[in-house]
């Protein structure tokens, strides 16, 4: 079957209107007191719901999770009504939207739990350079260096994988159709798997699946709650963020993940190039390795236009392309990319800034030519 952008998709029983993807993209919007969405966020949403599927902000799983200010979480009865508010108001748009599962390990800061507990990681191994936003008594977040982490125990990884299973239950208490597991981008999952971190003695740590385990019994977990069609998991094959280093054999090391995921059946594969460099080469051998090996749905995302996303879904290489920054400054993105229209630039200042500036005020090109008529 010939793939295009706008052919539909069947995303475990969801019949996606497109295959435009909405990117998980933080944008620090929550509020302070309850650490909960508001209603500028159900309208951002909304405003872009016109995409086949969008995969909301990475939302920490518990406090112990959290790694910035103004990210809203999903363990709370407030988060879970706040949430709920985001959903219908997708839902009205006729979109559909999951929600990203998301926590830091070891990036993070004391003063981002009310306990003050440091971060935590799969070691005692903390980042050299590395800033998060904290408020710091001023009304704007303040960037100040990471703290270092202590491991978790072997007992608290367990609990970590109940957390997560929490917050899938309460994703569905929220109205979302499903959950993407955070498992890109050097946070704690790609922690654990990173042999340069992972120092552990434990069965969560040494071979290559056992640095997987973690997050496998994860992915069963929320599996259990959701049913293993309604996950998703994104990795970040050679990333470099948060100073991680590339895998040393990338194509064993997320092939054996890529297989585990498909026999465990779960919805999608959602491959992050941070570099956005290999993941457009239809001759990728690690492209290519992840197709051979995990057989369900492939979301491909880094730095794609809509000429390099037709040449992905026709090399076979993807089922769907995420778009991220694109959708900032461009709510009717995928209108955009259908006529060929020009997209709006974003503004960087405004990204993480707080408020409707940057965030609900990008016009529609219908409401551009009202302002110009």
């Amino acid at each position: 079957m010939h793939k295009s952008l706008f052919s539909r998709h069947t995303l475990a029983g969801l019949r996606l209107a497109n295959r435009i993807v909405m990117a998980p993209m933080n944008r620090n919007r929550a509020c302070d007191t309850q650490l909960a969405p508001t209603a500028m966020s159900a309208l951002y949403y909304a405003q872009r719901a016109s995409a086949g599927l969008i995969v909301a902000e990475g939302t920490p799983v518990s406090p112990q999770a959290r790694g910035c200010a103004r990210t809203p979480g999903i363990y709370t009865p407030a988060q879970i009504v706040a949430w709920r508010n985001v959903t219908r108001a997708v839902h009205r748009a006729a979109g559909r939207i999951y929600l990203q599962l998301w926590h830091v390990g070891r990036v993070g800061h004391c003063s981002l739990r009310a306990d003050g507990s440091p971060p935590v990681g799969p070691s005692t191994i903390g980042l050299s350079a590395d800033r998060v936003p904290v408020l710091a008594g001023g009304h704007e977040p303040v960037l100040v260096p990471c703290h270092p982490p202590r491991a978790l125990r072997t007992h608290e990884v367990r609990e970590v994988v109940a957390d997560f299973a929490r917050a899938a239950a309460n994703s569905l208490a929220a109205g979302f159709d499903g959950v993407e597991i955070h498992a890109a981008n050097g946070y704690l999952f790609d922690q654990f798997r990173c042999p340069y971190l992972n120092d552990r003695s434990d069965e969560y740590g040494g071979t290559t699946g056992r640095r997987w385990r973690f997050l496998l019994e994860t992915v069963a977990a929320v599996a259990s709650v959701v049913g293993s069609e309604r996950v998703g998991v994104r990795i970040s094959p050679l990333g470099v963020a948060h100073e991680m280093q590339p895998d040393p054999a990338p194509l064993f090391t997320y092939g054996q993940l890529a297989y585990q995921l498909a026999r465990m059946r779960v919805g999608y594969l959602h491959v992050y190039d941070q570099s956005a460099s290999w993941i457009h080469d239809p001759a990728s051998e690690l492209l290519q390795h992840l197709r051979a090996c995990y057989g369900g749905s492939i979301i491909l995302c880094g730095g794609f236009d809509r000429q390099r996303a037709e040449a992905a879904l026709s090399s076979d290489n993807a089922d769907l392309v995420a778009f991220g920054k694109h959708f900032i400054a461009n709510p009717d993105l995928v209108h955009r990319l259908r006529i060929g229209a020009p997209l709006a630039a974003y503004d960087a200042k405004t990204i993480y800034k707080g408020g409707e500036s940057g965030y609900i005020d990008y016009p529609s090109l219908a409401e551009e030519a009202v302002a110009e008529a």
